[in-house]
């Protein structure tokens, strides 16, 4: 029952109170008149008795925040987010809230926002910002990202009853299949580029080559995340992509290498000489493993041009990610089973490192069909075919065995195992 105290508060206005929908009493203040704050009472509780009896939909939490500023509440959702807004209640990246930023002032401007209720119903507005942005020929990953951030503060409002619904639950995803690919580089190539490197940029580059670790994983590396003992790279959740700690299995020479080259301080040298002044603004960690300079992939352009290496072939372009993507090649071609391939690339999902970064090579195709045609053949012509095989193999490049022994002889002896000659 609706009612109101005799007596008012201290400010002159009379306090009442009313039943709710779910049958607890809910107290407010009112105005100076009893009257008039009985009134206020009764037709709140009026309305919640039709809740209660199904006439009316329950009040929405979402409509007391519909007048607030579009910005205070952005600002709001950052903070949350540089706080703990990443996987598993760490704070984002330092790009991803900058870009996050940047993306939230953009839709800001780009649709009007001025109050969070100016969402609701803003679906077509979005699409045809979209839509606008692709015919400048943006590519579908920048798209999804543009998309992602308004996306994601919905969300992120709709959790906190800010918003009834998810005003983008109908945006279509854009395609994000690159346009350029990376190439897997081969063990020639591989060669010949390490052979025209600085030794930090060799060590540098050998090192994402046999670990597949992204070049900020590399620059995040100290001497400290060395484990000799199980022979790798202890990998922190603060710096690694998805955000877990993990642990990278190494070659116990590069290892050793890594060791010998962090402890002589070279890296925090480098690191002073390349910089320069912007040392004291960049974050170098204490005693790094490696120098990983600010455009990884402009110094690998500047080797590769030195080495006679193409950067962009058919087959795909070169730069210090295709790092990983032979890595994660080498890897599979190593005969590993899918499971090792992906707990070594460090990927959610196989299908991630299968189909986006694992490559085929052409050659590999070529004897693979050849045996799957070696294997169709009837055995008799499968005998014949192998034996004449060894017979012209024997027949190029052999010397009858007692003139090779004697060859040696008139030469004064050679390396190699020497064999009796039979008389």
């Amino acid at each position: 029952m609706a009612g109101v105290r005799s007596k008012p508060h201290k400010g002159g206005k009379y306090q009442g109170w009313f039943i709710q929908a779910d049958g607890r009493r809910k107290y407010f203040t009112g105005t100076h008149s009893r009257p008039d704050t009985l009134r206020m009472a009764q037709r709140l509780e009026d309305e919640h008795r039709q809740v209660r009896l199904g006439y009316r939909p329950p009040p929405s939490p979402a409509n007391k925040h519909r007048s607030r500023p579009f910005a205070q509440v952005a600002d709001e959702y950052l903070a949350w987010g540089e706080a703990q807004g990443g996987r598993g209640g760490r704070p984002w990246g330092p790009t991803h809230a900058r870009n996050r930023r940047t993306h939230l002032e953009r839709w800001q401007d780009r649709l009007g926002l001025q109050k969070l209720g100016d969402l609701i119903g803003v679906l077509p507005r979005v699409e045809k910002v979209l839509r606008d942005l692709k015919k400048e020929r943006l590519a579908g990953k920048t798209l999804f990202n543009y998309a992602e951030a308004l996306r994601a503060f919905c969300r992120w409002c709709v959790k906190r009853d800010y918003l009834s619904d998810d005003p983008l639950k109908g945006l279509e995803r854009f395609d994000t299949t690159p346009k350029t690919i990376r190439r897997a580089m081969t063990t020639e190539e591989i060669n010949q580029l390490l052979d025209v490197c600085a030794p930090h940029r060799r060590l540098l580059l050998e090192t994402a080559l046999q670990t597949g670790l992204r070049a900020k994983e590399l620059a995040s590396l100290t001497l400290k995340h060395l484990d000799l003992e199980n022979g790798g790279l202890r990998l922190d959740a603060q710096w690694t992509k998805n955000r877990k700690d993990g642990f990278q299995p190494v070659p116990q020479d590069l290892l050793v290498r890594l060791k010998v080259f962090a402890e002589s301080g070279q890296p925090a040298l480098l690191y002073r000489r390349y910089y320069g002044r912007k040392d004291a603004q960049l974050k170098i960690p204490k005693q790094p493993l490696l120098y990983v300079p600010s455009h990884p992939s402009r110094e690998l352009g500047r080797d590769l041009a030195k080495a006679g290496i193409p950067k962009e072939t058919s087959e795909g372009k070169v730069d210090f990610h295709a790092c990983r993507v032979a890595y994660i090649t080498f890897v599979i071609e190593s005969g590993v089973t899918v499971k090792e391939a992906q707990t070594l690339a460090r990927h959610s999902t196989p299908e991630l490192t299968m189909n986006i970064y694992a490559r085929v090579r052409e050659e590999r195709l070529t004897a693979a069909v050849e045996r799957v045609a070696d294997a169709m053949r009837p055995v008799a012509e499968r005998a014949i075919y192998v034996q004449q095989g060894e017979e012209d193999k024997n027949r190029e490049g052999a010397t009858p065995f007692v003139n090779r022994e004697l060859r040696l002889l008139e030469n004064g002896g050679g390396g190699g195992i020497r064999t009796r000659v039979r008389k």
